[in-house]
């Protein structure tokens, strides 16, 4: 049994893991001073432990510099003194998302602004592999221990890109009281302990993914399809859907409707669940970005969605903080496996979510005029294929929003 997952499940509604887990490690942490140093001078992050001050805060809210359209919360920032000089590091931590909104660089600008700091560090560690090869254009000649981590953003920052099954193995070998035996559970129960080999259930994956991939298509094809472009406008490719599977772990077709700031998305989420009894959902989503102009009124609507239909629409993030938010129409693929034709069923459910999706525009202030595929293509040429969300991500078809 797990404290912290018994805890995490007390929360409604969608349970904030990454959030959560920060707030843990970061406590350990700052009652476990000696096993923070270690862990730096481990990764060769930092080269003495000569320190009178050790402070650590999280979800730290930081003013964006004059070129960020938001501003930045930091999930774990860890100031280091010695009383002469000041060390500053900002940790970004991920368990299944990833930094899907150039996060990285902005933390990396701010931490570049920042007044009376020795050394500034950027350390971005996640459960999944998440290569940053777009930081590997600054020049870096680190040390060769530790080129595999360090690369020198400027010459004001070193960024280290770790992975947490490394802090696993390091906490494991001084895990000496109850907090962090639990919090050594907590990280295998969400397969933050895995280390780099094959495992009977990937080579199982191996050798259905086409088979799993053939399924998916044939149940979002055809009358689906057709009737999610009729309604909403042009789709997304297979291309594009085979990105949303490796970077959001979902595969569906989608549609926007204000650039990259509004959008619906119909298929398969969280394909890459945390543990072997969660289920992937299937349904229609419906989300908008952190700094579209529209965002406080499609929020209201979004409320209004909830408040009459709870157990219909399910929210995410339907809060006045800058996030991604969105409203899910949606089951659990469990529910469909007891059918005799399972396909058909979901295919089912799939017309039945645009059906939904189009039932609730009413509660919406402003019509969602869909353009044909062809337009879109055309529309698509000119914008960056890769601006994609956390969430819902790049689209390959448009939709005017019409005020």
């Amino acid at each position: 049994m797990s404290l912290f997952s018994n805890l995490l499940n007390l929360h409604s509604g969608n349970k904030p893991r990454e959030d959560f887990f920060t707030e843990i490690v970061a406590y350990f942490l700052s009652l476990n001073n000696d096993i923070l140093l270690d862990w730096l001078k481990h990764h060769s992050i930092i080269s003495d432990d000569n320190y009178s001050s050790i402070k650590i805060s999280t979800q730290q809210e930081h003013k964006g510099i004059e070129s960020h359209t938001e501003d930045s919360r930091f999930d774990i920032v860890v100031e280091l003194s010695n009383g002469l000089s000041t060390d500053v590091i900002f940790i970004e931590s991920k368990i299944g998302a990833k930094d899907g909104n150039n996060a990285l660089k902005k933390y990396a600008e701010i931490l570049s602004n920042l007044s009376n700091v020795r050394h500034r560090i950027l350390i971005y560690i996640t459960r999944d592999y998440d290569p940053k090869e777009e930081i590997k254009q600054y020049d870096c000649d680190p040390k060769p221990a530790i080129k595999e981590y360090c690369l020198e953003l400027s010459p004001k920052i070193n960024f280290f890109q770790l992975r947490w099954y490394q802090f696993y193995s390091f906490l494991k070998e001084r895990a000496s009281d109850i907090l962090a035996q639990e919090i050594l559970i907590f990280m295998r129960k969400n397969g933050m302990s895995h280390i780099n080999q094959f495992s009977s259930v990937d080579l199982l994956t191996m050798v259905n993914y086409n088979k799993t991939l053939n399924l998916m298509e044939s149940t979002l094809n055809n009358e689906v399809q057709d009737k999610f472009k009729l309604a909403f406008g042009g789709v997304s490719n297979g291309a594009a859907s085979m990105t949303q599977w490796k970077w959001s772990s979902r595969y569906i077709i989608y549609t926007k409707f204000s650039g990259n700031n509004f959008w619906c998305g119909l298929g398969y989420f969280n394909l890459n669940p945390d543990n072997f009894t969660e289920y992937p959902y299937l349904g229609i989503c419906l989300e908008v970005s952190p700094g579209f102009v529209e965002r406080p009124k499609i929020i209201e609507s979004m409320h209004k969605v909830i408040n009459d239909k709870p157990n219909i629409w399910t929210p995410e993030n339907l809060t006045i903080l800058p996030a991604w938010s969105a409203i899910f129409y949606r089951k659990s693929l469990r529910e469909f496996l007891s059918h005799e034709n399972q396909l058909s069923a979901i295919k089912d459910f799939f017309l039945e979510s645009i059906d939904e999706l189009k039932n609730i525009q009413r509660y919406f202030n402003f019509p969602w005029k869909g353009v044909s595929t062809e337009e879109a293509t055309e529309i698509e040429k000119k914008e960056d294929p890769d601006n994609l969300s956390s969430s819902i991500g790049g689209i390959e078809s448009v939709v005017n929003l019409s005020k």
